[in-house]
């Protein structure tokens, strides 16, 4: 029979109180020549930096942290031993099952490793934690994937390659609230960036590659963007969308744990019961829309999805109407769905000026 389980999937067309989850965390794989007692390393502000670690780790921690409206909830940092056969495995053993939201690596170019946190970041998401990473010039073609490729960002004579500059970018995603995107985001430690022509830079989003520019007076992101590129009828252009998907993904951890956590097993599966779940999540939504995240949205029992339940099990459904398959028994199953729209960020204006 397997685990019980909640499924609350996204198409493109959150009794007891559910409660918006905190988001923000980011995750870094960092290499030391010497592993730390206490690892992984949990860091809230800029003083809880080991000052046992290497300078260039400490940095990408302090880069990290620098957020964007907001600094991260928190920076977790494991730590995984320098060697020259690298192996992510601990860290993503420990990552698999503790919470974070965007995952950095500092040295995962260089280490080829990149298609193996591709792969590990789909399987994350399939399996439902709804994780992310910023990775360098990894066109992963998933919502779960961004794709950091602008090849040089300066603070004054320091320059970042792409890889070394994902912890920041990561930081910047995290510490973005639900209500705007990062797009155009400034990056004010930075003093220049790799240049790109208005074409090349049109080009490399269209591309699912996320860049930052230099605007003649500072340099912010392109367009807060994911590298998935490939759309299908179910997935479309808002995939494509950090705000977009991170609102999804924390809908999707929103519902899910307040279900596993204060229903299943629960309530004995009556229709009475079936309608107070669908009041709390009613309610979850109500606050969204109260919050700016989202401008409507409906759940409803899946009539369609019973019926067919019901008639694999040999009932005679094709008499029932609609309002008896809705209140029959479903045994342990609750078949549901929800219609959601996630409110977009202004990051087009059109403004013809007659004179």
């Amino acid at each position: 029979m397997g685990m019980p389980s909640v499924n609350v999937s996204f198409t493109e067309k959150a009794a007891q109180a559910i409660k918006r989850g905190e988001r923000g965390v980011v995750a870094l794989i960092l290499k030391e020549a010497t592993v730390p007692a206490t690892n992984p390393i949990v860091v809230l502000n800029v003083t809880d930096i080991p000052t046992t670690l290497t300078a260039d780790n400490q940095e990408q921690i302090k880069l990290a942290l620098m957020g964007y409206v907001n600094a991260p909830k928190k920076v977790v940092a494991y730590v995984i031993k320098d060697e020259t056969s690298d192996d992510y495995t601990p860290a993503l053993t420990y990552f698999g099952v503790n919470k974070f939201d965007y995952l950095a690596i500092p040295t995962v170019e260089t280490d080829s490793k990149t298609t193996e946190i591709v792969t590990w970041i789909k399987a994350q998401r399939t399996a439902g934690r709804k994780v992310k990473a910023v990775l360098p010039n990894t066109a992963g073609d998933s919502e779960g994937i961004i794709n950091y490729t602008t090849a040089e960002t300066k603070v004054g004579t320091t320059v970042y390659t792409a890889e070394e500059y994902c912890s920041r970018i990561a930081g910047l995603i995290a510490g973005t609230p639900l209500t705007i995107s990062c797009t155009y985001a400034p990056l004010s430690e930075l003093t220049d960036c790799t240049r790109l022509t208005k074409a090349e830079m049109d080009e490399a989003i269209d591309a699912g590659k996320f860049i930052v520019f230099f605007d003649g007076e500072k340099v912010k992101v392109g367009r807060g963007i994911n590298s998935f590129t490939t759309t299908t009828d179910e997935k479309g252009n808002q995939f494509k969308k950090i705000k977009i998907v991170e609102a999804m993904d924390m809908i999707y951890d929103d519902i899910a744990k307040t279900a596993e956590d204060s229903y299943l097993g629960k309530f004995s599966n009556s229709y009475d019961n079936k309608c107070l779940l669908m009041s709390a999540i009613g309610g979850y939504f109500e606050q969204l829309l109260l919050d700016g995240i989202i401008s409507g949205a409906m759940v409803e029992i899946d009539n369609a999805s019973q019926r067919a339940y019901l008639k694999a099990k040999g009932v005679a459904t094709d008499e029932m109407s609609d309002d008896e398959i809705k209140v029959y028994d479903t045994d342990d199953k609750v078949f549901l769905k929800a219609t959601v729209k996630i409110l977009d960020a202004i990051e087009e204006i059109n403004l013809p000026i007659n004179i």
